[in-house]
């Protein structure tokens, strides 16, 4: 049979049976369990979650740093280098170097007689033409040896005719045996021995009347007087240092430069060059290079270069100090870098370091051209394209690993 529904039954939870005080009280129904219940264990493994959490993210962060470390320190292990391009230099030189001025032709007139200045037809800065007579010395010792040199050549003369005429005789006399052929023999001998001796002589007077020649000074080839050294009634002697006149011929002039030997291959004939004196301001003279040495002095590295230069007016002197500029075209077209770019060493010489795209250093040799103080020319080894190493250490080598980066505009700034 189905039992009636009825109320439920809650019996009350108790640890034990009411007694004592207890007895005799209400009974209560007890109320049910709730979630607060659970309050203590909730927090606790809130906290504990936590503290996983947090050990996890420390555990991440000290990862990731320790990486970023590591990945710096590697990054630091490899150095930074400054780099450059190497620039083109022009086809046309222009150099500007002191030059001196000399005369195309200069020579001290001396004295080849002795004796006494009768008087000078010249003075300092005087032009005369070639031939023209300078001075005249009287030489009255000079006079009388001629004399007597002529007077020897009569007498010598005179002898030669009487060997002829006693040869003549005793070698028809030897043809009817009238003498002897000793006798013959001896006047043949004698005749030709006076031919000698008027030869003697002629060439002694002949010698006397050219040195009479020099008692008349005269130019050599035409010029200007720059030095005059006597007065009339000077004793002139025949052989001494002491010149009479200098003459220098000024147009053209020479002016001589010393060309460096980096350019003396560059230096051609007929190459242009300009004058410039500081006491002309802002005027030029036009000259072209007539001849080279042809040789590198060996103390100061230099090629000797001659340039004519015209001087029609006069405006130039012998012996002045000259800027010029030259136009030396160049064969090719060399690159330019800076001079902190280049490595000497003993065994390799000069050396530049390079940097490819995969930052990987390889040093190579170059040669050298001009130097331009900040700058210097290399004309073999290098390209536009390559990436030279700035400052390169004395340690830098050949597959070391390398970063770039771009030099200053300063520090890579080129200018010839």
């Amino acid at each position: 049979m189905k039992q009636p529904e009825t109320e439920p039954l809650i019996v009350a939870r108790s640890s034990a049976t009411p007694h004592g005080p207890q007895l005799g009280a209400p009974v209560t129904e007890s109320e049910p369990l709730t979630p607060s219940g659970r309050g203590p264990f909730f927090l606790l493994g809130s906290l504990i979650l936590a503290l996983a959490l947090l050990a996890v993210f420390t555990l991440v962060s000290r990862s990731r740093a320790r990486a970023r470390l590591e990945s710096e320190t590697l990054e630091n292990l490899v150095p930074t280098v400054s780099i450059v391009h190497p620039q083109r230099t022009a086809a046309q030189v222009e150099l500007e170097l002191p030059g001196n001025i000399t005369a195309f032709e200069e020579a001290p007139i001396y004295a080849r007689v002795s004796g006494y200045l009768k008087r000078w037809y010249t003075d300092i800065g005087t032009r005369v033409a070639e031939g023209q007579q300078l001075a005249e010395i009287e030489t009255p010792e000079l006079d009388q040896e001629l004399n007597q040199a002529s007077a020897a050549l009569a007498q010598a003369r005179a002898n030669l005719e009487i060997a002829r005429i006693s040869s003549d005789r005793w070698q028809q006399l030897r043809k009817s045996d009238s003498v002897s052929q000793q006798d013959t023999d001896v006047r043949v001998a004698t005749w030709q021995a006076r031919q000698a001796d008027v030869q003697a002589q002629e060439a002694n007077v002949q010698r006397l009347k050219e040195l009479a020649n020099f008692k008349k000074l005269t130019a050599p080839f035409p010029g200007i007087i720059t030095i005059r050294t006597v007065d009339a009634g000077t004793l002139i002697t025949a052989g001494s240092s002491r010149e009479i006149f200098r003459l220098a011929r000024t147009d053209p002039l020479r002016v001589y430069i010393s060309l460096p030997q980096a350019y003396s291959q560059m230096v051609k004939t007929n190459d242009e060059a300009v004058l410039a004196l500081s006491e002309l301001p802002g005027q030029t003279f036009m000259g072209k290079v007539d001849r080279t040495s042809g040789a590198i002095d060996p103390i100061s590295r230099t090629l000797l270069t001659e340039i004519l230069v015209s001087n029609r007016d006069g405006k130039l002197f012998p012996g002045a100090h000259a800027m010029v500029r030259v136009n030396l075209a160049s064969a090719g077209q060399p690159v330019v870098v800076p001079v902190n770019t280049l490595l000497f060493r003993n065994e390799q010489g000069v050396q530049v370091g390079l940097v490819d795209s995969n930052g990987i250093v390889s040093l190579v040799n170059v040669t050298m051209g001009r130097d331009y103080g900040t700058t210097v020319e290399i004309v073999h080894g290098l390209s536009q394209t390559d990436n030279v190493i700035l400052n390169p250490s004395d340690s830098l080598e050949s597959g070391l690993k390398v970063q770039t980066a771009q030099a200053p505009a300063d520090a890579a700034k080129l200018a010839p």
